[in-house]
């Protein structure tokens, strides 16, 4: 190989002036010339680097240095086979950091569980990084020199994140466009487009300044060099932020009136939630919180008008114990309405014909909301279930061999009926209910005809610890409330548990492990975003203008 040569691009001899245009060059070619094990651990370092800039890091520019080694050793694949291998150690890298908190979940039962950890934090990232092998190398398909190549990666990765998303029900954690959403001001962009368009615009933003420098010819003058190759980065940033800055200057609507939230966030270690033994004590925590104000003082639910429990508060089937409703109606009084999390079995209905086995129980992880005066007055099951958490994959025969889910729930739950249809209690306005992980599916929050004025998200995470898993799935929230218009109210059982605005600004926040309640009032929705009004097409739009953008920069 000529010195300085970087295959597939334009071939051009490295600078001999020192700055930055030779630093690139140089990095290129040392990245481009690996080759065996050296050729992956890069790959899988850069990847393990790109998780920085995520939630709750945000240190993006690092972005600036680890997309580019994807792009260069893509450039030195030769085959589609060698992309696919570096763009497969990429993704494994990037979600092996990114996903290492869900090994946390195995600890919580070790004696049970802990055998499994191995390949819960292998296995998953080795999996989800299929989609961004496969993206590099489809990518190495249409390669060529110049811009093209990075709006080339860009739609492969922007399509693989897509998939990822829908593929075996999906899994959208940590999708790349979340890196430019790092402050209110950047994250304004995903009311504009969703965060799987922004995937396309991180790879471009990211990957082609440094890119565009490594190609630059021996003498072109280096301030040149950096103007062209700085602008296809900042150009769109600044547009976002002045987009950002923009919406933030708007006067919002003024807070709902009449509607007074108490959130309550209970920290119960997940080791203590299911013991039998702490059941009425964990449901009495419950009820001590709820009529306490942020400052401790008992004021029995003085002025609220609807008090909001964590997903599974009660660790046992509250509609099946008349004790339990008791203590809800007293607690409630004579205005206050309870969303509560918890545990329901639906018994199938009985069967005159003796031949016909009887069919298994369905269990469902539900949102409950109890009306003052006793008695239910709305109800939402979940839809999108945790695969190993809420079910197996083909559940009975794992059960016959033994294997249980992590919730212990025999036969594991069912999914409640679809399409999610707005809830409506009295005093609140429509609410879209989501439990748990089901915020983290772009464009999945509302899905009735009917569009919501508020997201309820109630979630445990106490399974995964003091990691970044449950700053990242609060984070990953925010940005459903920006992409929807809509307020969010959120109770987790050990944290984040948050109040934030249709803006995506949480208002109040309670921290990782901290017990107590928030008292607030609701704010109002904004007008339908973009996004909300035409959801996949903005994002069958942004393929289709990258693809174009690479035909015609090839073209050229």
């Amino acid at each position: 190989m000529t010195p300085g040569k970087i295959p597939n691009s334009p071939g051009l001899l490295a600078p001999t002036e020192p700055g930055l245009t030779s630093i690139a060059v140089r990095f290129a070619t040392g990245v481009n010339g690996l080759t065996g094990r050296k050729r992956a651990a890069a790959a899988f370092g850069a990847g393990v680097l790109s998780v920085l800039s995520l939630a709750p890091f945000f240190l993006w520019p690092v972005l600036f240095v680890t997309l580019p080694v994807l792009v260069w050793l893509i450039d030195g694949a030769g085959s589609w086979r060698r992309a696919f291998s570096a763009g497969w150690w990429f993704g494994f890298g990037y979600f092996a950091a990114g996903l290492f908190w869900v090994g946390e979940a195995f600890l919580v039962e070790a004696e049970t569980f802990a055998w499994l950890l191995p390949f819960a934090v292998t296995l998953l990232p080795a999996g989800l990084a299929l989609f961004w092998g496969t993206a590099a190398a489809a990518a190495h398909r249409f390669w060529h020199p110049g811009l093209a190549r990075v709006a080339t990666l860009a739609v492969s990765l922007g399509v693989a994140e897509w998939l990822r998303g829908h593929v075996l029900t999906g899994f959208p954690w940590n999708v790349l466009g979340y890196t430019l959403t790092s402050s209110d001001v950047l994250l304004q962009s995903a009311a504009l487009v969703g965060v799987y368009s922004l995937s396309l615009w991180a790879v471009l933003i990211f990957a082609a300044p440094f890119v565009l420098l490594a190609d630059e010819t021996t003498g072109t003058p280096q301030r040149h060099a950096l103007v062209r190759s700085l602008s296809i980065a900042a150009v769109p940033l600044l547009l976002a932020g002045g987009y950002g800055i923009w919406r933030l200057s708007q006067e919002g609507p003024p807070d709902v009136a009449g509607v007074k939230l108490r959130i309550v966030q209970p920290s119960i270690p997940q080791r203590e939630k299911w013991l039998p033994e702490k059941q009425g004590e964990i449901f009495q925590l419950h009820l001590a919180l709820s009529r306490q104000t942020p400052t401790g003082e008992i004021d029995d639910l003085k002025g609220v008008t609807h008090l909001i429990w964590p997903e599974a508060a009660m660790p046992f089937r509250p509609l099946d114990h008349p004790e339990a409703l008791a203590a809800i109606t007293t607690l409630l009084g004579s205005s206050a309405y309870l969303f509560s999390g918890g545990l329901r079995v639906v018994q199938p209905a009985a069967d005159a014909s003796a031949s016909v086995p009887a069919e298994r129980p369905n269990a469902y992880n539900s949102l409950m909301v109890f009306a003052p005066g006793g008695g239910l007055a709305g109800l939402y099951d979940k839809i999108h279930l945790v695969p190993f958490g809420e079910y197996l994959p083909w559940q009975a025969t794992l059960e016959a061999i033994g294997l249980r889910q992590l919730t212990h729930m025999r036969g594991g739950f069912s999914s409640g009926p679809t399409p999610r249809e707005s809830l409506k209690i009295p005093g609140l306005p429509p609410a879209a209910v989501i439990i748990c992980y089901e915020a983290i599916f772009p464009g999945e929050v509302v899905e009735g005809a009917e569009r919501p004025q508020l997201i309820i998200n109630v979630t445990n995470d106490g399974w995964f610890g003091n990691s970044t898993g449950p700053r990242q799935h609060f984070h990953q929230s925010r940005v459903r409330a920006v992409e929807e218009g809509l307020p969010l109210v959120r109770a987790a059982n050990n944290g984040i548990s948050a109040v934030v605005d249709a803006y995506g600004r949480p208002r109040q926040v309670l921290g990782m492990n901290v017990r107590g309640v928030i008292d607030t009032n609701l704010p109002a929705a904004l007008e339908a975003t973009p996004y909300s009004r035409f959801r996949n097409l903005l994002f069958l739009l942004h393929v289709v203008c990258f693809a174009a953008v690479a035909a015609t920069l090839v073209r050229r």
